[in-house]
């Protein structure tokens, strides 16, 4: 569907839901992303205007898995009831009359993902900030995995065992460009199920949770958790595994980088654990398992860059973290 097509849409969309014919949509434009399309724009009336954004499913997909925009309104749904940063859902619905797809829509926020890159804003945060922001974001994550998934999330389906979310991953790995950096992914892929947690702790896990899915105001408040295309059910410390994964500077190449990102995997983990209030377990495990992911990720993105199918030179740069990822994933093991 074009922006034109688009725009035609909404304005009939608001015309119901606002019950003002008068109301005009302005500035309707992509947002970056691959899991599901966003939109932003804004409807202007006499009172004054009001910004959305819209996410719709991607098109010619089946609405199904990260396709099903309809998992992530349960979910952000079922953070109504908490103290958790997330969009409140305005509208949402699989009437197929007003997009031709299931849609939600939430109310846009005024801020920035965290980005901790050479002159990004975040480097401008002070020690204590950034501290803050930390204990903020652990506070958050261990809110979503308090959640009666059973009782309030019922969409999502039945819980993911940890040797299930091992093999999932075996597609992307058959699929990697440059396997010779994979070399001992095998061996990992076996460590991770012969070594499986028996005491694990079920509920939602984000499926993405890193800083370019936390959005927060420049002086450093969280906002929203965003981005919730991964959402499932299953191991919650998963999500802990995948965040520290991205500020442990050993998993990282130093073509890529090599220096500690935000905060060092210790204190994010002392933050969750007082988030938590108990003590965690096997989290080794879920670290490991978070590389081995990431690196069978790079490889299968690598492989769509380097056939044109989803041009992306960074992938160029983090394949040298392959190794690294699945050696500190063998360490860990």
């Amino acid at each position: 569907m074009d922006l034109d097509e688009l725009t035609k849409r909404l304005e009939i969309f608001c015309h119901a839901k606002y019950e003002d014919n008068g109301a005009t949509v302005e500035d309707v434009h992509k947002m970056p992303g691959h899991a599901g399309f966003s939109y932003g724009f804004s409807v202007r009336m006499d009172e004054g205007v009001e910004s959305w954004f819209l996410r719709l499913p991607p098109p010619h997909a089946k609405w199904e898995g990260t396709a099903d925009v309809l998992r992530q309104v349960e979910v952000l749904k079922a953070l109504d009831k908490t103290d958790v940063p997330h969009c409140r859902v305005k509208w949402s619905g699989k009437d197929l009359k007003w997009f031709g797809c299931p849609y939600f829509i939430v109310p846009k926020l005024e801020g920035d993902v965290i980005r901790m890159g050479r002159g990004e804003w975040g480097e401008s945060l002070s020690k204590e900030q950034r501290y803050d922001l930390a204990r903020q974001a652990m506070s958050a994550l261990a809110g979503i995995h308090r959640v009666n998934w059973q009782r309030d999330t019922p969409y999502l389906g039945r819980p993911l065992s940890c040797a299930d979310d091992v093999k999932r991953w075996d597609w992307f790995l058959q699929r990697a460009a440059d396997p010779e950096r994979l070399e001992h992914a095998s061996e990992v892929r076996q460590k991770l199920l012969d070594n499986q947690p028996s005491d694990i702790t079920v509920g939602i896990f984000h499926g993405d949770f890193q800083l370019a899915n936390l959005f927060c105001s420049l002086e450093g408040r969280l906002l929203a958790v965003i981005d919730w295309e991964l959402v499932g059910i299953g191991a919650t410390l998963n999500d802990l595994g995948w965040f520290v994964t991205f500020s442990d500077p050993a998993m990282w190449s130093l073509e890529w980088g090599g220096q500690t990102r935000f905060l060092s995997p210790d204190v994010l983990i002392d933050l969750y654990t007082e988030a938590w209030g108990q003590p965690l377990h096997n989290l080794n495990w879920y670290r490991a398992l978070a590389a081995y992911k990431f690196a069978l990720i790079t490889g299968f993105n690598l492989n769509l860059h380097r056939r044109g199918k989803r041009h992306d030179p960074l992938w160029e740069t983090i394949k040298f973290s392959m190794n690294t990822l699945i050696d500190q994933a063998l360490q860990l093991l």
